[in-house]
């Protein structure tokens, strides 16, 4: 506890009100926040390590701060899938969602089940959790074939109609991710893109427009392999 208070006042010391009222632009939930950027808790996590029993101490602590600092020094093999589901259904703020699943969930050996089960969830950040993954993975995980990808364009298409902010900016992240994966990646995504386009929903016709726009654009071509 001695180390958690110790990093709950040295955030405390560092409060920026300025930055508080950017987080809020940005549609970041800026309660309990102390407005500290992201590169310096990532210096402190660097200098504390991997430290599974302090990642969860963080994380009950409520501070929005504290929770991305967790993400940042928790150990993925550590997690159940009920300690992955108790985080989840706690976030309710787009970043910390994104960081816990880039730092930590993506490096679970259940990942994948989790985005099978959280996809069809209604609550906004869980859902946004599946999408959040499908896209981390796309591009990170380069050794996996691409089989186990290919069902995620059905969720993407399920979920596309779902008009909630989090959750559609995630819709269209995960697909515009999945294009970058290789070429034939890339006309699968086009396909669903324009699938999306031609929808009677808007929020779908959003999420096809955007991903056609960005997986035509020389930086996605050249990461999809095409130059």
């Amino acid at each position: 506890m001695d180390k958690i208070k110790e990093i709950i006042e040295w955030m405390g010391t560092r409060r920026n009100v300025n930055n508080i009222e950017g987080m809020k632009r940005f549609g970041i939930n800026s309660e309990n926040a102390f407005g500290i950027p992201t590169p310096d808790l990532a210096a402190m996590a660097r200098e504390i390590g991997r430290d599974q029993a302090l990642a969860l101490d963080l994380w009950d602590t409520g501070f929005h701060e504290a929770r991305i600092m967790a993400a940042m020094v928790a150990v993925p093999e550590r997690f159940t899938p009920g300690m992955m589901d108790s985080w989840c259904e706690e976030f309710d703020s787009w970043d910390v969602c994104d960081q816990v699943c880039m730092k930590v969930f993506r490096y679970s050996p259940h990942a994948r089940d989790k985005i099978a089960e959280w996809a069809v969830r209604e609550e906004e950040f869980v859902r946004r959790a599946a999408f959040a993954l499908i896209a981390t993975l796309s591009v990170s995980d380069k050794s996996s074939p691409d089989e186990l990808f290919e069902p995620y364009f059905e969720f993407i298409v399920e979920a596309s109609t779902d008009e909630r902010n989090f959750v559609k900016k995630a819709v269209n992240w995960a697909l515009r991710q999945l294009g970058k994966r290789n070429q034939e990646m890339w006309y699968k995504a086009i396909g669903v893109a324009e699938e999306l386009m031609l929808s009677r929903n808007k929020t779908a016709r959003w999420i096809g427009t955007d991903a056609t726009r960005d997986l035509t654009g020389e930086r996605a071509l050249k990461r999809a392999g095409f130059r």
